[in-house]
């Protein structure tokens, strides 16, 4: 009897990338290395046009043949208009890849980021609205829903000293009416019982001199201890809750750095060692608000701490201007910090939204690359890069690099007539690549430099000057 055949391997797709004579040889040196990893087969048809980039949908279904057996067709993001045209012609379905096509292993799935069912948390953010009192109710609910659309759970209203805050009780209503969760920041009775009553589910904080009053409350309430930088009182203050039915959360409370602050994380220590199951509290406002540095970092590593150590609530505020994105930061390292202690990794490759000063890697073309790219170049349009500590100008008329944009465009000044228009854009853009060259970022013409999740897109660029020749 003769073996049954064996089943053929599944065929491999054979993708057509579109590309102008410019970017050929880079392409094929891209798809040299990355065909092999992402198991694909391709081919590679090069327009009749110094710059892919220029051409439009139309203009690309009029100028490309018929290509059998090609099962998709890669045309370059720059690449304007209706696609279906294209597929008309090739006979494939066609899709836009990436607008520089050094991101072609990211399109085909070949670098790092977040697996599969990434995203989960068990950590709830309360954003503090400081000095509440003395908000106006329009200015109250904007920052209000704005900390919900950053990721918050409650709205901590944080009252003043003082006198008790009359409108305690509106204010919550207020925000109820608007569907938000809300706690409040006092020790006062006379805020904490209107607000309460108004739907008010948390109230921060309770120690020995306001703990007989919780009972009454009928609310979660967070735990601190009677004296600053100690742990004094707490456990007193725990039993009589408990023996009253009163949940809670234990904040022993994280002290700046220079006063206390590696004790702090010890008391956090300690209370997890005595009640290995109490829900916990962490107010991290009082690391990023007192700290003269970026509060993204500071964020990650607290968050870090609050999930090996099962606490699963922080405070944060967004007073200070280096804060004033903390609630949207602690909603992504509260996912980063829980995927790398459940799934026991690190937590590097998975969140280059918190990723802003610089970016995750730094992707060039080489000096070779930028040196053929240049003798390649026939037309007046203007190319800049900024790698390897310098930025380049290249057109069919020069070659530049340095350091200084100043200097640089004075020696295109000398080269080519520039209208103030273009000059405009070409300012904006080496001011870009200066950034990026000062902070180790990736620069892409007509690109936004890339701030993790603070990016803002670039919409409104001006199309690039073309020759007559060229669509």
């Amino acid at each position: 009897m003769n073996p049954p055949n064996p089943t053929p391997p599944p065929a491999r797709p054979h993708w057509l990338f579109v590309t102008g004579k410019l970017a050929e040889p880079s392409l094929r040196r891209v798809l040299a290395e990355l065909a092999p990893q992402a198991d694909f087969d391709y081919s590679i048809a090069v327009l009749p046009i110094t710059v892919a980039a220029l051409a439009t949908a139309p203009w690309v279904a009029r100028h490309i043949a018929p290509h059998p057996g090609v099962d998709r067709v890669l045309v370059p993001g720059w690449c304007a208009g209706d696609l279906e045209p294209i597929a008309r012609t090739v006979g494939a379905p066609v899709e836009r890849g990436p607008r520089d096509l050094r991101e072609l292993p990211r399109f085909f799935g070949r670098q790092t980021g977040p697996p599969p069912g990434y995203g989960g948390h068990d950590i709830v953010i309360l954003a503090e609205i400081n000095h509440a009192p003395s908000l106006t109710r329009a200015d109250l609910l904007a920052r209000a829903r704005a900390a919900r659309a950053d990721g918050a759970d409650l709205i901590d209203l944080g009252c003043d000293p003082g006198e008790p805050w009359a409108g305690a009780g509106d204010a919550v209503r207020a925000l109820r009416d608007e569907g938000l969760r809300v706690s409040v920041d006092s020790f006062q009775p006379a805020e904490v019982e209107p607000a309460v009553r108004a739907g008010a589910e948390l109230v921060l904080s309770v120690n020995a001199g306001n703990r007989d009053h919780a009972p009454s409350w009928g609310c979660e309430v967070v735990v601190v201890p009677d004296v600053p930088g100690t742990l004094d009182g707490l456990d007193r203050t725990v039993e009589s809750l408990a023996a009253a039915g009163v949940p809670f959360r234990i904040d022993p409370v994280v002290e700046p750095i220079g006063f206390g602050f590696a004790a702090s994380l010890g008391r956090y220590l300690e209370v997890r060692r005595r009640y290995p199951d109490a829900e916990m509290l962490m107010g991290v406002g009082n690391l990023t608000e007192l700290t003269d540095a970026d509060s993204a970092g500071i964020n990650v590593l607290l968050l870090g701490f609050c999930q090996e150590l099962g606490i699963r609530s922080v405070l944060t505020t967004e007073v200070i201007n280096w804060c004033r994105s903390s609630v949207r930061e602690i909603a992504l390292a509260r996912r980063l910090v829980y995927h790398a202690c459940r799934e026991r990794t690190l937590p590097k490759h998975l969140e280059p939204d918190l990723v802003l000063l610089r970016d995750p890697r730094l992707v060039e073309h080489g000096p070779e690359t930028l040196a053929d790219l240049a003798r390649r170049l026939t037309d007046r349009n203007f190319r800049l890069f900024a790698e390897g500590g310098a930025l380049h100008v290249m057109s069919g008329r020069m070659h530049l690099h340095g350091t200084d944009p100043f200097d640089l465009f004075q020696a295109m000044l000398a080269r080519d007539d520039i209208d103030p228009s273009h000059a405009f854009y070409l300012g904006y853009e080496m001011a870009k690549a200066v950034t990026a060259l000062t902070l180790g970022k990736n620069y892409v013409q007509d690109q936004a430099l890339r701030w993790g999740f603070l990016t803002r897109p670039e919409t409104s660029h001006p199309p690039r000057e073309r020759p007559a020749s060229e669509p």
